[in-house]
């Protein structure tokens, strides 16, 4: 198989909202979960996704994570590789978008990265370097308060020099909207200055399809998946990819039985949740007493087996952000983060083995969790549910086919769960 353009995604979540980005855009795309066996046959693909878990890991190991993915990457002859980091700009002062950008352009021999995480389509602008959702800075919206990264700066020229060891430059708007040729000398001027990454900003649609062009021109790339819309247009408008060719067969029904596993704490998440009680049975975990060590998972799976064969059911461990705040004090951030991701896939495994083949799961972290406890090597991607999240079909499972949602815990209106399930058959 070759291909015409490689990602590396920081997470699971953010690999499907990429997925879903290029597969509406004209690329037949596959996503990956980690680096596939090679005994894997995957099909055709103008795109692969690698989905990793490295958005909070320690530096060292997603720089190692992400050089391994993008040496296979380029094995199967992409002249293009793009990481996909989080449309709020996720990050630590140590890291990983910084210490992960270097890495890749040093190994591709290339001089300076474009980086934007901007994708107006979900309200993320980039102004003078400044990162809004929905006209908001980063660090006055609702978005500040992710659970592992929380993030109090909307300046991403001075969040990522934080974390890098080059210098960081900006490619303004009135730059990007002069158009490609404009971009590319603020680029080379940038580069021939030392400067190893560049802010882009990016407010409309059309300010991506500039983008896009010119990243696809250089070896490596860093953004969100409104990036990728724009390189996946490039792709299409060069004559390299050709529009929807050859899309694969994901909605064929599946059958089994439903549910929907929780673990995001995000505002959007919790909404649904309080959605979905009107619609099917929703239990909510006391993540103080699981924390605390009492068996909530035997519990949960029990309640789900006395339910689930009347239709979907819903079970999660989320909690507002004063719970969260509270747990992370007396448990520990990483504790805390790393037994509700332990909790919710196990509960996830269950109920699979217990018959679940249409699953939808809410949060980046329970979704990478959730998906390695299952051994899922790859997915076919299908329509989109809601925007950023599609429909996906596994390839390569030892058992039965499954579909699944993974949601990043920000998408989706509140109706989201029923709306997820109804395009699941």
């Amino acid at each position: 198989m070759t291909i015409l353009l490689g990602s590396i995604a920081d997470d699971y979540t953010g690999a499907s909202d990429l997925a879903n980005t290029l597969t509406k855009n004209g690329l037949r795309t596959v996503q990956t979960v980690g680096i596939p066996d090679p005994a894997l046959a995957l099909p055709d693909a103008d795109a692969v996704v690698v989905s990793l878990k490295i958005r909070s890991a320690p530096a060292g190991e997603a720089v190692a994570a992400a050089l391994d993915a993008e040496s296979w990457l380029r094995g199967r002859g992409a002249a293009h590789v793009m990481y996909k980091i989080c449309s709020t700009f996720d990050s630590t002062d140590r890291g990983n978008i910084g210490p992960v950008t270097e890495a890749l352009l040093s190994v591709s021999g290339g001089s300076i990265a474009l980086v934007t995480p901007a994708f107006p389509e979900t309200g993320r602008t980039v102004y003078l370097g400044h990162l809004f959702v929905n006209g908001q800075p980063l660090d006055e919206s609702p978005l500040k308060d992710h659970p592992l990264n929380p993030m109090r700066d909307a300046n991403l020229a001075r969040v990522l020099a934080r974390q890098s060891r080059g210098t960081v430059g900006l490619v303004d708007l009135a730059t990007v909207a002069a158009g490609p040729d404009a971009v590319k000398a603020r680029l080379d001027g940038l580069s021939g200055e030392g400067v190893a990454a560049a802010i882009a900003d990016a407010v409309f649609e059309g300010d991506l399809e500039t983008l896009g062009r010119i990243a696809l021109a250089m070896p490596v790339s860093t953004g969100a998946s409104g990036l990728g819309l724009g390189l996946a247009r490039a792709l299409v408008r060069s004559g390299r990819a050709s529009a929807g060719a050859g899309a694969e067969p994901v909605t064929r029904p599946v059958g089994g039985l439903a549910a929907v596993v929780a673990g995001s704490c995000s505002a959007a998440t919790l909404k649904q949740i309080a959605a979905a009680e009107s619609r099917m049975p929703v239990l909510r975990i006391d993540t103080e007493k699981l924390l605390g060590g009492s068996d909530e998972i035997s519990a949960a799976v029990a309640w789900a087996g006395e339910r689930i064969a009347e239709g979907p059911v819903v079970i999660a461990a989320s909690a507002t952000p004063e719970t969260v705040s509270r747990l992370q004090a007396r448990f520990g951030r990483e504790a805390s983060g790393h037994a509700i991701e332990t909790a919710t896939a196990t509960i996830s495994s269950e109920l699979v083995r217990r018959g679940v083949r249409r699953l939808v799961v809410a949060g980046g972290e329970t979704s990478g969790a959730t998906v390695d406890r299952l051994g899922i090597p790859a997915f076919l991607i299908g329509p989109e549910i809601a925007p950023g999240v599609p429909l996906l079909r596994t390839i390569g499972t030892a058992g039965e086919d499954m579909l699944l949602a993974l949601k990043s815990g920000n998408f989706g209106g509140e109706d989201f769960f029923a709306t997820a399930l109804s395009a699941m058959r």
